[in-house]
Order: C-alpha cells, then sequence, then structure tokens
C-alpha cells in the first residue's frame, strides 16, 4: 500500500469525535493538535488547497497518524498542552526562551532567612516568584532587608543550640542589620511578627506594613521618643516610595491576569501582565516564532495555559484582546473587556506588545540594512571598484528561433530589487537572433536616455554572457563617452565566471561569496524578467495573427478587440450584439462567420 493510500485508510478509520492527534514522520512526532471533529480536522490537511507553505511541508513530512478520544474540547485542550511539552514537536510552537527565572524563598527554619535562588527544593520553605525581571527582585530584596533587620547566616538557631551559646554574633549585628537572635538578643515572637509583614510585601500587599510603622512612628512620637519615630517614618517612607514606583492600577482590581498579543506574517509577540491587590507585580513580554499559518488565538490560547503555569499563577479572572476558545481552567473567566479600568489595564498591555513588535521589526530593518552594506562592501572589494555599488543594473536578451526579440534590464539598489526600475526593450535594428549586437542597441538606449535626462547613472553594469556581450556593452559606454564612468562585468552561466574588460581570463569568485550569490540573484530575475515579456509578446503574436487571418479584419481591429479581452476564446464567447457594439455591425457579421467555419479547439 502506498504511503499516502496508508494515510487516507488511517483518515477513513478516524471516528467524528474530540480528541488530539499526532503527526509522526520516521524519527517521531512532529505536530500535536486538537480538534471537535477528528475525521473532518484531519482530513482538511490533506483536501484543502490553499495551505501556505509550512503546511504544505508538514502535510508532506507526515508517515503515521494517532490519536486520542477525549470527552470534551477542554480536555482536548489539556491533553494537546501537555504532550506539546512533553514531546516539544517541530511544527507546534513551543514556549521556551531557555530561561531560569529566580525566586525569593523565605526558609521555613527557626529564626527564617529570606534568600534570592534559581533552584526550587520541596521542604525548604515559601517560595515567591517566579521574577520575570531579576532587577525588580532584586528592588524588592533591598526594601525588605532595609525594613526589616533578618539574618543572614545559615546557622542552625534551635533553642537548644541558643541556650548553649554556640553562636557568637557577626558584623551583620554591630552594623544594625541584625538583631542577634543567635546569641538570644531578639525574642522570636517579634521576629515572626517581621516575617507575617514580609509575607504580606511578596504577596504585593503593603497594607499591612504601612500600618504596622505608621503605629509605631505615632506611638513613639507619643512618648517623646522622636529619633525612634523618625526611624519609623523612613521605613514608611521607603514603603511609600516603592509603591508609587509599582504601576498602580486600581486597588479594587485583584489577582487579574493579563494577555495581549500582536503579530505578523513569521512572528507573534506576546505580553503578560500579572496584578496583584490593584499593582502590576510581574510583566513579560515574548517573542515567538509560527510554525504553520496559526491565528493569533490559536497562538495565544497555550501560551496563556504555559505562562500561568510558569509563573505559578492562581488568578481566577484573565484578560485578553483576542477571543480564546474554552481553557481547562476551572473556575476562571476569559474576557476581552471594553470600557473602565479593565479595559485601560488591556490597553497598557496592548501598548507594550506593540512597541515589542515595533522594537523586534526594526531591529529586523536594522539587520537588514547591515547585511546589504555588508554585500555591496564584498562586491566593492571582489571587483575592485572606487565606491560602493549602491545602483546596480543587469542586462539580458531573449529570443525563440529569431523570433520577438526583447532584452530586459533590473535594477537593484542598495542590494534589493527596485522593481519601479526594471525596463523592457524590443528590439528595433538588428534582425535575426543577434545578441552581441542587440546588447550593443539596449545598452546604448538605456544610458543616452539617462544621460538625456540627466539622471544618475549606476556604480556597476552586469551583462549576462561572456566576453562578446561585455565587449559590445563596453563599445556602447565608448560611444557614449561614458567609458571610465560606469564599471561593466560579463556573467557566464556555465562556469559562474565573472569577465571584466580588457581581461581575457575570467575572474572566479568564491561560490559562497556574497557578491557571486548577488549577481547569480540579479542574473535570474533579469531572465525571468525578461522571458515573462517576451513569451507575452509570442502570445500577442500568435493571437493576433489568428484574426488577422480573417478577410476583412484589419491589423486595428484585432489590436483593439485583443487588449480589451484578452483572449481570442473570450472574443468567441461575446454575442452579436456585444461584437457589433465594439466593431460595428458589419465587421462583427464577419467575425461571427468566421468563428462559426473555424470552431474552437476542445
Amino acid at each position: 500500500m502506498a504511503a499516502n493510500d496508508y494515510l487516507q485508510e488511517q483518515i477513513r478509520q478516524l471516528p467524528h469525535r474530540p480528541g488530539i492527534y499526532k503527526y509522526f514522520d520516521d524519527e517521531g512526532i512532529i505536530y500535536v493538535g486538537k480538534a471537535i471533529d477528528l475525521r473532518k480536522r484531519v482530513s482538511s490537511y490533506f483536501t484543502k488547497q490553499d495551505h501556505n507553505k509550512k503546511t504544505q511541508q508538514l502535510v508532506k513530512n507526515i508517515k503515521r497518524i494517532e490519536f486520542t478520544i477525549v470527552d470534551s474540547e477542554s480536555d482536548a485542550f489539556l491533553l494537546e498542552n501537555n504532550l506539546i511539552k512533553q514531546h516539544q514537536p517541530k511544527y507546534n510552537i513551543l514556549l521556551k526562551d531557555g530561561k531560569t527565572y529566580p525566586y525569593l524563598l523565605l526558609t521555613n527554619e527557626r529564626f527564617p532567612r529570606l534568600i534570592p535562588t534559581r533552584n526550587k527544593r520541596p521542604g525548604d520553605g515559601r517560595y515567591y516568584g517566579p521574577y520575570a525581571n531579576l532587577t525588580a527582585m532584586n528592588v524588592l530584596l533591598e526594601l525588605i532587608r532595609a525594613l526589616y533587620p533578618l539574618r543572614t547566616c545559615t546557622f542552625n538557631l534551635s533553642p537548644e543550640n541558643v541556650a548553649a551559646g554556640k553562636f557568637k554574633v557577626c558584623l551583620e549585628y554591630h552594623l544594625g542589620n541584625c538583631k542577634g537572635p543567635c546569641e538570644a538578643k531578639e525574642d522570636e515572637a517579634t521576629y515572626n511578627q517581621y516575617i507575617a509583614q514580609i509575607r504580606q510585601i511578596l504577596n504585593g500587599d503593603l497594607r499591612l506594613p504601612k500600618q504596622y510603622f505608621r503605629e509605631r512612628m505615632t506611638q513613639a512620637a507619643q512618648d517623646q521618643q522622636y529619633e525612634l519615630a523618625h526611624q519609623f517614618k523612613q521605613k514608611l517612607d521607603k514603603l511609600d516610595d516603592f509603591q508609587a514606583k509599582s504601576t498602580i492600577v486600581n486597588a479594587s482590581l485583584t489577582n487579574i491576569d493579563v494577555f495581549s498579543i500582536a503579530s505578523n506574517e513569521k512572528n507573534a509577540f506576546i505580553n503578560y501582565l500579572k496584578v496583584m491587590n490593584g499593582s502590576i507585580i510581574l510583566t513579560q513580554s515574548l517573542e515567538v516564532q509560527k510554525k504553520l499559518d496559526e491565528t493569533d488565538d490559536e497562538i495565544l490560547a497555550p501560551l496563556v495555559m504555559q505562562m500561568r503555569e510558569e509563573f505559578e499563577s492562581q488568578s481566577k479572572e484573565i484578560l485578553t484582546n483576542v477571543a480564546l476558545p474554552d481553557l481547562p481552567l476551572p473556575g476562571v473567566s476569559v474576557t476581552q473587556p471594553q470600557i473602565g479600568d479593565k479595559r485601560k489595564l488591556l490597553e497598557l498591555s496592548i501598548k507594550n506588545v506593540m512597541y515589542l513588535r515595533k522594537e523586534k521589526e526594526s531591529m529586523n530593518d536594522r539587520s537588514k540594512d547591515l547585511n546589504e552594506v555588508r554585500i555591496m562592501e564584498t562586491i566593492k572589494k571582489d571587483l575592485r571598484l572606487t565606491e560602493l555599488p549602491k545602483h546596480i543594473e543587469c542586462f539580458d536578451n531573449s529570443n525563440f528561433q529569431g523570433d520577438n526579440p526583447v532584452a530586459a534590464m533590473v535594477c537593484f539598489r542598495n542590494a534589493k530589487p527596485s522593481k519601479k526600475d526594471y525596463r523592457h526593450y524590443h528590439i528595433k535594428t538588428v534582425v535575426g537572433p543577434n545578441d552581441f549586437d542587440s546588447m550593443y542597441e539596449v545598452v546604448t538606449r538605456r544610458y543616452r536616455r539617462l544621460v538625456d535626462e540627466g539622471a544618475s547613472l549606476p556604480q556597476l553594469v552586469i551583462v549576462d554572457g561572456g566576453k562578446g556581450q561585455l565587449s559590445m556593452a563596453v563599445k556602447a559606454l565608448k560611444d557614449l563617452n561614458l567609458w571610465g564612468q560606469i564599471p561593466v562585468i560579463g556573467i557566464a552561466k556555465r562556469l559562474e565566471e565573472i569577465y571584466v574588460p580588457n581581461d581575457p581570463l575570467p575572474l572566479y569568485i568564491d561560490k559562497k561569496s556574497e557578491s557571486l550569490r548577488l549577481f547569480q540573484r540579479m542574473r535570474d530575475e533579469v531572465h525571468r524578467f525578461g522571458i515573462t515579456f517576451h513569451r507575452s509578446r509570442r502570445d500577442a503574436a500568435t493571437l493576433k495573427t489568428e484574426l488577422t487571418e480573417v478577410k476583412g479584419l484589419g491589423p486595428a481591429t484585432a489590436d483593439k478587440l485583443l487588449s480589451k479581452f484578452k483572449s481570442v476564446k473570450k472574443i468567441r464567447e461575446l454575442s452579436e450584439a456585444e461584437l457589433t457594439a465594439e466593431v460595428g455591425k458589419a465587421k462583427a457579421r464577419i467575425l461571427l462567420n468566421y468563428f462559426q467555419e473555424q470552431p474552437a479547439e476542445s
């Protein structure tokens, strides 16, 4: 059984049920997808004709299909997400940025410590994070250490060890950063009170710590302990300053995840905002490459699941700028707000994602510009030119057995095609298939016109051909008194040799050189451009000949009909009234009689 027949047989066995499907090549899983109706979804890959190139390539590589039936679309989504993470198929979009995000660990020791870490080990304590921005995490850590005298040592401060006097206070104690619990200089109840407030801060809620320091400040002032009151005021100011630097959206907006997406043909850009207690405590933007022709909702839906898991979100509300399918998140609502504070929050996320897209596209444009300059520098070096070839033109001739000779010129500016500057030429002075004289004619016509118009001349001219075509291009430039002003080379097809004037031996440029690759690209482009023009002329001439064979019908009438209707077939389909409106009653009758005598070929 042929491979295609085998796949069709597998498709026929698929049920009309929700589930997931897996595509395999010879090495393993290459794609995982979900469907409400497995048979309809999978068969669409093999029956639709408008797939893009990436999807067509996927279909070519499919050797085997497996499927799993589930109870609902939500179950299919969850299973698909798990399988993608497990197998990481090459045609699925994956959230893998190679980063290990840091956490803040509040240890479960007696007199807990707060330490940054990238490794999570169960049982060590309560982890907060992960933090997508290392700087933001360090700012938070510094704030907490400035507010509370936490120990940094790793001693086992059990009651027995402390009572036995096993430890001595360190420099941190003398600097005022620690109260010395290792020598029982600080009681455990006060320390745990600090820890309770630190937990509030790490959860994004500053109300309890601010209330604590405000009350202590007021009490110290009433007791006329003004220096102590000032210390509490400084700590309160630190909290206010930290809160001012946080993005406050609305105190009533608690525990919300915000996702927005913007995309172009190749990539998608996603922004994630995590909101707790009215403040944005985490923001993350990322770029993913499209694998097939995915829509925004198809890209965002699995990434919402993956990013919520990555950043350990427990939010019961998700805001997005695109409608998403039902996500397997019980008790979680997904909405697209149109007004109010939630809309403003979503617009902030959209603003971030649009900035990311613009920045990435700008970087790509700058990278392309640098790439083009490098190519032109390479050409200048390889051909020993005196200036950067920002403007290059390439010529080619085209004819078929001497008929309908034409020529074409393509223009590249800054190493990119400038199609508005492309030109076609009807050969006027040459009879028969003479490529050399044809090259002389078109080069002469092109640069005589540029000189007459006062237009800028190219920094390099390329002719498709060897010594003969090159010599005629040189002769044309000499006759125009332009020799020495425009460098000119010829490129021969057989061995990709580059010929330069007055040198009998060709120049062999490295096959991997960017210079040669650009010359080949220009040669192929001018050949395509010329062949297309030649075919259109040849076809028009054939059609025109057929109509001018009709007795009583002149070339002007033939030209008029062909220019409007493009083909004899369409002219045959016209009614007598339509023909009469175009060419008059007498010529319409002549044409109708001809078409009856000469029926169209089937």
